[in-house]
């Protein structure tokens, strides 16, 4: 099996690891799998409305109750080879019953078992989740990882507090995510890195500042440990009782050549440390100093309107961490693409895995803004009119939303007048308008389903397109015609337009006045980011 990289797949990620990533070929994997249709946390796409978006919540909603897809989850892991996995989850499962928390966690188990899998000897996991399920997912990664390769528990504070008290609520403010970091092995990639020093410690301890503007400190020139002869005395002065000094005579000398050496009141020698010539602190497993998207300025700049995207900060820092230019990073989950976004700027290989297409035309749109010409493979959608039709038959949601996404419009979810699509437009004069798309999967067509467009349009959206599986009848055709124009600087559009899936994979789009793109747009990364600026 060659592994492919740069490259996006729809579809159950358990079946595309199985089917496409090879055993051992991954250099690190992150992933921020979704839990709770009805909770907050990780519902990646929400509607214009608020409400959570129907596409994920289809696409999850077998895993978030105990049912069939979760029992045969569970059943495939204790029944498998991985009889510690297998004890560790019959043990949850027996211990908390039948329930969203042990469907999650028979769905989460066989899939990091293949991740596992896939994960070079070098290679590093990190999984993010919140304070409801990290305990669980804990216990049931060192089942798969074995408790030794166990390496952080990080926590991301992602914002500086939730007053929602006033609404009610009875608990401390919840402020924090999760992120388990566990490697293959002991021989795991890792890059040093290092964070810019806190202004009160600058004060407390670089508080010295030489003639030339340069702040230092004043550091131990002694040691535990004798390194050859390095108990002397040097300037009248001998190291304290039990202790060395940390240099030899020579190195000491070098240092007083050099400038480096200070003295105290008593005379006793010091060494003298440059704030400059430090790399930072070494970076701690508490992160407070990269901040959820919001507010103004940079931060906002990023965001793309996805409820839960990740700052990209948050994501090279990983990258950088534990991997090197070249590697392969995976992202199973990968929402709006966030991590493939970091893992291209850093000059990472890269795998996408989504199951809705929902998520892989946002990702294939956001990579095209960010990286202007670069080419995307997306394995698993339709190519052809009978994949097409596969998809329309088996699953008509994802079905509506490729056709969407290939239209380059802003899905709706099929909710009131907006029908499944919307496609913004200027008319002339600046003034800003919407064709409305409806999609139609089923193999009968018929006028039924101009009217429905047509119901649909009005002074601000005056333009309807009717995307559909099948040729359309005669009927149809005329029914089109007979709606009329819309006309905007001197030129007609037809009200009502009629395109068939076949022709939309030859190219054919809605004709409309100087289209405009629904979605916010990533901001242009001018140069790939360089390993050293992160370290």
């Amino acid at each position: 099996m060659e592994l492919k990289t740069n490259v996006l797949y729809y579809g159950d990620n358990l079946e595309i690891l199985g089917k496409y990533i090879p055993d051992e070929s991954i250099d690190l994997i992150y992933l921020d799998p979704p839990f709770g249709s009805k909770r907050s946390y990780n519902i990646l796409f929400r509607e214009s409305t608020g409400a959570a978006s129907e596409a994920q919540i289809e696409a999850f909603e077998d895993t978030w109750q105990w049912g069939p897809t979760a029992a045969r989850a569970y059943e495939e892991v204790v029944t498998g080879p991985h009889q510690r996995v297998a004890r560790m989850l019959q043990a949850m499962v027996d211990g908390l019953g039948h329930n969203d928390v042990t469907a999650y966690l028979s769905m989460m188990a066989v899939r990091l078992v293949e991740l596992h899998r896939a994960l070079k000897r070098t290679g590093s996991i990190y999984l993010h989740c919140d304070p409801t399920a990290g305990p669980y997912l804990r216990v049931l990664m060192d089942s798969i990882f074995g408790p030794k390769n166990f390496v952080n528990e990080i926590v991301w504070k992602r914002s500086f507090a939730h007053s929602d008290f006033r609404q009610g609520s009875r608990h401390y403010g919840r402020t924090h995510d999760t992120i388990l970091f566990y490697a293959r092995s002991a021989g795991r990639i890792w890059n040093q890195l290092f964070v810019p020093y806190g202004q009160e410690y600058i004060d407390r301890y670089y508080k010295y500042v030489d003639e030339s503007g340069r702040r230092y400190w004043h550091d131990n020139l002694t040691a535990a440990k004798p390194g050859g002869d390095t108990r002397y005395l040097w300037k009248g002065k001998l190291p304290p009782k039990g202790r060395y000094w940390a240099y030899s005579k020579e190195n000491m000398e070098r240092l007083e050549r050099e400038g480096r050496i200070v003295y105290t009141k008593t005379g006793f020698p010091m060494y003298k440390r440059y704030l400059d010539e430090m790399p930072g602190r070494a970076l701690q497993d508490i992160w407070d100093d990269v901040r959820a998207l919001g507010g103004l300025g940079a931060m906002a700049a990023e965001r793309l309107g996805y409820a839960t995207q990740k700052p990209g900060a948050l994501l090279e820092r990983i990258i950088s961490a534990s991997s090197n230019p070249g590697d392969v990073v995976l992202d199973p989950f990968c929402g709006c693409g966030t991590a493939v976004h970091a893992a291209h700027k850093l000059g990472r290989r890269w795998i996408g895995i989504d199951i809705t297409h929902l998520a892989v035309g946002l990702i294939r749109r956001r990579m095209r803004d960010a990286f202007p010409g670069l080419a995307i493979e997306v394995v698993g959608e339709p190519r052809d009119l009978e994949g097409a039709r596969y998809l329309a038959s088996t699953k008509p949601k994802q079905f509506e939303y490729w056709v969407v996404d290939k239209l380059d419009a802003q899905p709706t979810g099929g909710k009131g007048l907006d029908l499944d699509g919307v496609k913004p437009f200027m008319e002339f004069g600046g003034k800003a308008k919407r064709a409305v798309i409806s999609v139609k999967g089923t193999k009968v067509v018929n006028p039924e389903m101009i009217r429905e467009v047509l119901g649909a349009l009005d002074e601000n959206k005056p333009i309807g397109v009717l995307a559909i599986l099948n040729e359309p009848t005669k009927g149809m055709v005329t029914q089109a015609a007979a709606a009329g124009f819309y006309e905007s600087a001197g030129r007609k559009y037809q009200r009502v337009q009629i395109i068939t899936v076949k022709e939309m994979l030859s190219g054919k789009r809605p004709d409309l006045p100087s289209p405009a793109s629904p979605f916010a747009k990533a901001p242009v990364e001018k140069k790939k980011a360089k390993q050293a600026e992160m370290l």
